[in-house]
């Protein structure tokens, strides 16, 4: 036995066989935790990749999946306004020259949600100028039917008027307007009339922007030369020379003079975002919902028609954002035919 041998290696050498135990040394230790760390790390990369542009991908098919339903529900509603019951097994009932018009609007408003129809529309919390849109029409099929087949924006049976005296009053609604949910989320809702009460209840979530513009018709050959909001429309309207001896007769003098009756065409535009974080590029995007030249002529006036990003509020930027446009021909006349 070698005395200058370690025990461990005298034991060995006693066995007839001489070991030499070797490990990493601390270079190379670094050298191994690197690599690993750096496969680790790209790895990741390529999850956390992945996983981005999955939601890339999702957010924007439910932008554009929103947007769609958004414009059919509307172009459906507006295709639907004026509409009277010209086949019901009696006469007609139709709105009088003095009735109201079945197309009117406001410009940057909302309203409240169980008052009656346009009342109480106020400007406060007003979703980034959006519009409100309200359509009238007649309910089908006969007196005491209430399965007549027209429905306002709620999917709710409209039915028929019940006689001329009260034919006014008893047209259908479908009113469309923004608003915020309880999570702070702006939502598309529809206005409607039930048998008991009214109600709003949403349609599209995340639409940020509702714009609507009409379509007049000042010569009266069917077709819009020009398209209004609806403030330029209420100040053609406060120019009408009105007649009558008292406020209601001036009130359905003006019913018949509007230009609210003249409107052959609406055209609808939508901000629609995702409901998500999924971008991170410099959000400085400016959306025109009109388009440019409009915005230039009349953004200072029509809010809403231009929504600068970096204006946002600060958890909405990084959002996916698309604008649907649609311009709807009425098929019924907006002033009935009792003109």
């Amino acid at each position: 036995m070698n005395p200058q041998l370690r025990p461990g290696q005298q034991r060995m050498q006693m066995t007839g066989v001489l070991l030499h135990q070797q490990g990493w040394t601390m270079v190379e230790l670094m050298i191994s935790i690197t690599l690993g760390l750096f496969i680790v790390l790209t790895a990741i990369g390529l999850l956390l990749s992945s996983k981005a542009g999955y939601v890339t991908q999702e957010q924007n098919a439910q932008v554009q999946e929103t947007g769609r339903y958004a414009i059919e529900i509307l172009s459906r509603a507006v295709r639907q306004a004026g509409y009277e019951n010209w086949n019901s097994d009696a006469m007609p009932v139709f709105a009088a020259a003095e009735s109201s018009a079945n197309v009117m609007g406001m410009d940057a408003m909302t309203l409240k949600k169980n008052t009656a129809e346009l009342s109480l529309a106020t400007s406060l919390d007003v979703v980034n100028g959006s519009d409100v849109l309200a359509l009238r029409f007649f309910g089908a099929g006969v007196t005491g039917d209430e399965d007549g087949g027209m429905l306002s924006c709620a999917g709710l049976t409209v039915p028929v008027a019940s006689s001329a005296a009260s034919a006014d009053q008893d047209r259908g609604w479908s009113i469309f307007f923004v608003a915020k949910d309880s999570a702070g989320e702006p939502e598309l809702r529809c206005k409607y009339q039930s048998k008991t009460s009214w109600n709003a209840d949403a349609i599209a979530r995340g639409v940020e922007s509702f714009q609507v513009l009409y379509g007049i018709d000042a010569d009266g050959n069917g077709l819009p030369e020009s398209f209004l909001n609806a403030a330029r429309i209420d100040e053609l309207d406060n120019k009408l020379l009105l007649v009558g001896d008292n406020a209601v007769a001036r009130a359905a003098d003006k019913n018949r003079k509007t230009h609210w009756k003249k409107i052959r065409a609406i055209r609808l535009a939508l901000l629609v975002r995702g409901s998500q974080v999924a971008r991170d590029d410099a959000l400085s995007t400016e959306y025109n919902l009109f388009g440019a030249d409009y915005s230039k002529a009349h953004a200072a006036s029509d809010k809403g028609v231009r929504i600068r990003e970096n204006t946002l509020p600060g958890a909405a930027r990084n959002r996916l954002r698309k604008i649907f446009t649609y311009t709807i021909q009425l098929r019924n006349d907006a002033a009935g035919s009792g003109t």
